[in-house]
C-alpha cells in the first residue's frame, strides 16, 4: 500500500474546517494534528471542533505551532490569514520543521512583484530545507488567473487577456459578506476601503501572474475598488442590506504597458444579490 501523506491543519476557522472535513476522505491523507489559538479550540480533538458527523477523529488541535510542527507532517495546510506579511512567521516555521505547504493566502499566489523580498525570503528557506510551498484558491489562484492561462495554451501569442467574475456572495459564508462591505453605507465603505479593511486580496497577483505567464510587457499594475450598490433590499442568511447600502465590491485590477496600452484587465463583482452569477475569459492574439 502506497504510504500516506501526513497532514496538519494549520487554521481551523469555516476555510480550515472545510478542508479538514475534505481531506478526512482522502484514502491517501492521514491527519495528524491541527493549529488554531483559539481557546475554545486548542487542546480538543480535530474532529469535534469542526463538527464531523463521524465523531472524534483522534487528531489533536495545538496552541503550540512548534508543538505540532515536531511531528514532522509531509505537509502543512495552512489557512489562517489573507495578508502575506502576517503569516510569514508561520510560514517560515513550517518550512524549518521541513514540512511542504499549501496556504489559502491569497498574496502567497503570486508574490513576485507585489512582495519581492518576502517572495525571495520564503523561496530562499524553502530551498535551504528541501521543501516547497505553494498560495492556491478558487481566486486568486484558478479562475482569474491560472485558468486563464491554462486557456490561452493553445494559442500562439497573446496580445490582451481579460476576465470578468460575478459572485452572488449571499450564498457564502459571513465573514466573506463582512469583508466586501455587505450592509454598511457607501461612506463607511470607502472609509474602509481606504483603511484597507474593504478589498477582496489578491487581484493584483492575478494580475501579475497572468501578465508574467502570457510574456505581456507589463510595467505597472492598478487596482480600484467602488461600492456595489444595492438596488432593492437584499436578505441573506446573516444579514440585511438596504437599497441604497453597499452590497458588495466592485474591484478592477489591470495591467498596463509602458505606453499605457491595458494588457491585462480582470474585473470582480462580488455583492449579495448578483441576480447572473458567471466567468467570462476574453483572451485576444492569435
Amino acid at each position: 500500500m502506497k504510504k500516506k501523506i501526513r497532514a496538519i491543519q494549520y487554521g481551523v476557522g469555516p476555510i480550515g474546517a472545510s478542508i479538514a472535513k475534505l481531506m478526512r476522505e482522502k484514502q491517501a491523507i492521514e491527519i495528524i494534528g491541527a493549529i488554531d489559538l483559539d481557546p475554545a479550540k486548542a487542546e480538543r480533538d480535530l474532529g469535534e471542533v469542526v463538527g464531523a458527523s463521524d465523531g472524534p477523529w483522534g487528531v489533536k488541535v495545538f496552541a503550540d505551532a512548534q508543538e505540532a510542527l515536531d511531528l514532522n507532517a509531509d505537509v502543512v495546510i495552512h489557512s489562517t490569514s489573507s495578508s502575506l506579511g502576517e503569516v510569514m512567521g508561520q510560514l517560515l516555521a513550517c518550512l524549518e520543521a521541513q514540512s511542504c505547504i499549501v496556504s489559502t493566502c491569497e498574496e502567497l499566489s503570486y508574490p513576485f512583484r507585489t512582495h519581492p523580498e518576502l517572495a525571495a525570503k520564503l523561496d530562499a528557506a524553502a530551498k535551504e530545507w528541501g521543501v516547497a510551498l505553494v498560495g492556491t484558491g478558487v481566486n486568486p489562484g484558478f479562475v482569474m488567473d491560472k485558468l486563464v492561462v491554462t486557456l490561452a495554451a493553445v494559442s500562439q501569442r497573446i496580445e490582451q487577456a481579460k476576465a470578468l467574475r460575478i459572485v452572488d456572495a449571499s450564498k457564502r459564508r459571513i465573514p466573506l459578506q463582512k469583508k466586501i462591505g455587505a450592509g454598511m453605507t457607501v461612506d463607511e465603505f470607502r472609509a474602509q476601503v481606504k483603511a484597507g479593511v474593504i478589498k477582496h486580496v489578491g487581484l493584483p497577483e492575478s494580475v501579475a501572474m497572468v501578465a508574467d505567464s502570457l510574456n505581456l510587457p507589463v510595467e505597472t499594475i492598478s487596482e480600484t475598488i467602488e461600492p456595489k450598490v444595492a438596488t432593492e433590499r437584499v436578505a441573506t442568511e446573516y444579514i440585511t442590506v438596504e437599497k441604497g447600502q453597499a452590497a458588495g465590491v466592485h474591484q478592477i485590477g489591470r495591467g498596463l504597458s509602458k505606453d499605457g496600452k491595458e494588457l491585462v484587465y480582470l474585473e470582480l463583482q462580488m455583492y449579495v444579490g448578483a441576480k447572473d452569477p458567471s466567468d467570462t475569459i476574453t483572451l485576444t492574439g492569435h
